[in-house]
Order: C-alpha cells, then sequence, then structure tokens
C-alpha cells in the first residue's frame, strides 16, 4: 500500500540543550573510570573539570561536578578497602577475599549504577544529584528538583 503524504512527514526534531554533549562526555568518562580505563578516564574528567568556563551551561556544571567528585570518593573507597585488607592481614591473610567480595558488591556496583543512572539523565537532558556523595546542583539546572 502507497505511503500517504500526512506519512511522510518527519517529527520535528527537538533542539539539544545546551551542555548535553558535556554531561554525557562526563558520565561516560565516570563510567570509563570505573570499568574500562582507570586512571586515564579520570585524568580526562579531571582535566575537563579543573578547566572552569564560565559559558558553560548549567547542566554540563552539574554533571562535571558530580562525576569528578564521585570518582574522588569512587578513589577515597578503594584506599580505605586496601587500608582495610593490610590491617586484618595483608593480602595474604583470610579475610582479603571476603573484604574485596563485599566491596565490589556494594561499593563499586553502586557507584557503577550510579553512573549508568546518571548518564541516562545527561541524555535526558536533566541534572542529577549523585547520592551520598553528590555536589549541591547550580541554580538553572534543568530537571533539577530545584527548579
Amino acid at each position: 500500500m502507497p505511503r500517504s503524504a500526512e506519512e511522510d512527514r518527519e517529527e520535528p526534531i527537538e533542539p539539544q540543550l545546551p551542555g548535553v554533549g558535556l554531561a554525557v562526555l562526563a558520565e561516560a568518562l565516570y563510567l570509563a573510570n570505573l570499568l574500562a580505563i582507570p586512571g586515564i578516564a579520570f585524568l580526562i574528567l579531571g582535566a575537563l573539570y579543573l578547566r572552569r568556563n564560565e559559558n558553560r551551561p548549567p547542566l554540563a556544571v552539574a554533571h562535571l561536578a558530580q562525576t569528578f567528585f564521585a570518582s574522588l570518593w569512587a578513589g577515597v573507597l578503594l584506599v580505605v578497602v586496601n587500608a582495610l585488607i593490610l590491617v586484618l592481614g595483608g593480602y595474604q591473610g583470610v579475610h582479603t577475599w571476603v573484604v574485596i567480595i563485599i566491596y565490589f558488591i556494594v561499593c563499586h556496583s553502586t557507584l557503577v549504577v550510579f553512573g549508568v543512572v546518571g548518564l541516562a539523565k545527561a541524555m535526558a537532558g536533566q541534572c542529577w544529584r549523585f547520592p551520598l556523595v553528590g555536589r549541591p546542583l547550580p541554580a538553572g539546572c534543568p530537571g533539577a528538583a530545584n527548579d
């Protein structure tokens, strides 16, 4: 059956909110830091965060701050876990695997889930604050509770 002229019309494309690209990049780098290329992704994320620009949209500023500080907290948790392993008898101790498994089940997977939610929010053009470790959202952030 031939298509009608009405069916051939395309839906207008919604313009992208300012800062969505940088917000998505920040969340992707956060996840890459946790899952694929730790260290390298953190350095890139840190360079983006520390290169302050007054013209950045609130959406980009929010996601950069959230991911940078959540990455710092992830690093702190990793140091704490290593210290706990050393205190409990070193890497040859009987508690080593228990501590590592608990860390990955509780802390690491939680941080990854937060990153996935943040990525979804960034792709939707909305701000999102990481629970517990998140920074305050800037004024004018789309999708934030203070809007």
